[in-house]
């Protein structure tokens, strides 16, 4: 059987084009995330999914980003899946793990995935630093400007002083 899984990181998002993408490769059943970072390693729908597996079942996203950001859970899951023998296909990617190019090159775009979450990491970081040095509160409702996290208690007593 073959089963599609999508995902979005935000609830303002739509899984449209992974759900048609998905469908158009044959997907029997899909399984959604809504709002949900591919940095969790427990994700209510994937671990459905993974619950649901069975030999011979393939496993089909749309990005490969889409089933995990970190390299170290990507491969992981692919242990898993070669072990209970099912097989991984990604569409943008043209994986399909059912041979030992497709292990190779999924295993490639991982490293790929999350070097582009490690990049994004350092850019938000260093915007929010270099706003804080041109002295714009900067998220002032959830954090003081060295970038510390503050208590709920310190935050509703700000909002009162407002």
């Amino acid at each position: 059987m073959k089963y599609g899984y999508g995902r979005v990181s935000t609830d303002d998002q739509t899984t449209n084009l992974q759900e048609d993408a998905l469908k158009a490769a044959g997907c029997d059943y899909i399984f959604y995330e809504q709002g949900v970072s591919g940095a969790k390693r427990n994700r209510p729908e994937l671990d459905r999914l993974l619950a649901t597996l069975k030999p011979g079942d393939t496993i089909v996203v749309w990005r490969l980003d889409r089933l995990g950001r970190s390299l170290s859970h990507l491969i992981e899951m692919m242990e898993h899946f070669k072990k209970q023998k099912i097989h991984m296909e990604s569409i943008c990617e043209k994986i399909d793990t059912s041979n030992a190019i497709g292990e190779l090159i999924f295993n490639i775009f991982g490293a790929f995935a999350q070097f582009e979450r490690e990049t994004l990491r350092e850019r938000v970081k260093a915007g929010v630093q270099a706003s804080i040095k041109r002295g714009t509160k900067w998220n002032a409702s959830k954090r003081i400007p060295d970038g510390k996290p503050m208590s709920r208690a310190t935050r509703y007593r700000r909002r009162k002083e407002k």
